[in-house]
């Protein structure tokens, strides 16, 4: 073969390799689908450190994002406070007037490397009153508070401010004793000014006014909500004639207002009549008036 054939066929190669080349190599990598870089977003979880103001119990529940403040070893509340708070405040006021009978226990929370300059035994005790102080100067009752206080190891903190430390619990009421109590509170109401019904001599009469009414309705109220509970009627007399007639008569006066009250729907079985003839006056005999003041019966609840 010449030379020049040599070189020709030389050149021939050298094309046929260089496009394979090309094609091998350049090509793929510009047909290759670009790989797009993905970021990966980390998402925050909630910061479960942060303390809200939170009043939460039977018929209220108020939260807010922000909260009272109080200064690292310092038991006084940083004013004024925000807007949202004054909102539950004014919420809690509205719950408590509505709820004479339901107690909020504050409780306040000092951590342990805080120093106590107050006079209570701890600062988060400290905390709490001067928070209750807070809520009493905004109109909320006093008696409905009660206080506690707590050390911790730790709270959330901004620099050198305690972000909320206080919790507000509201204990479930006691519908028995709050019951009991009110029952308790009418019969203490019957018999320290109880229903007396007065007689002209050898008389009786049935004519009451509007108080005494009143009392007559409150014995039933009494009655129907303490299944267990009884009337006594104790008859008394003046001093003229003989004692045991008088004692009769005290003891008719007690029959006579027995079936007074049981004509109002008292059962009868739930009464009981006693007579202490003239032995228990309230007025002078020697006077009329007095005579009168001592013709009478006195109804209580046993």
């Amino acid at each position: 073969m010449s030379k020049k054939a040599l070189y020709l066929l030389g050149i021939a190669i050298t094309i046929i390799l260089g496009t394979f080349l090309y094609l091998k190599f350049c090509c793929n990598c510009s047909m290759k689908t670009p790989t797009v870089a993905v970021e990966k977003k980390t998402v925050a979880a909630n910061d479960t450190t942060m303390v809200r103001f939170i009043l939460n119990g039977s018929g209220i529940d108020f939260r807010t994002g922000d909260n009272l403040k109080f200064l690292k070893n310092s038991a006084v509340l940083l004013t004024p406070v925000s807007d949202s708070i004054g909102i539950g405040i004014e919420n809690l006021k509205t719950f408590l007037a509505s709820n004479s009978k339901q107690k909020v226990i504050i409780t306040g929370y000092a951590i342990s490397d805080e120093t106590n300059n107050s006079t209570f035994e701890n600062l988060g005790l400290a905390r709490a009153n001067e928070v209750k102080n807070y809520f009493v100067s905004k109109g909320l009752t006093a008696s409905q508070f009660d206080t506690k206080g707590e050390i911790i190891k730790n709270w959330k903190m901004i620099s050198d401010t305690l972000i909320g430390p206080v919790e507000y619990n509201f204990p479930a009421l006691d519908t028995t004793t709050v019951v009991n109590n009110e029952w308790n509170t009418l019969k203490e109401k019957i018999n320290s000014d109880p229903l007396i019904l007065h007689f002209n001599t050898n008389k009786a009469s049935d004519n009451l006014n509007a108080v005494e009414k009143q009392k007559v309705t409150d014995i039933l109220k009494y009655l129907k909500n303490v299944k267990d509970a009884t009337v006594l009627i104790v008859g008394h007399s003046d001093n003229v004639g003989n004692r045991d007639a008088n004692v009769i008569l005290g003891q008719k006066r007690a029959e006579f207002s027995k079936d007074y009250l049981v004509k109002n729907g008292i059962d009868a079985e739930r009464i009981t009549t006693e007579s202490e003839g003239p032995d228990e006056p309230i007025g002078e005999n020697s006077t009329a008036e007095g005579k009168a003041n001592n013709r009478r019966t006195v109804i209580t609840i046993k």
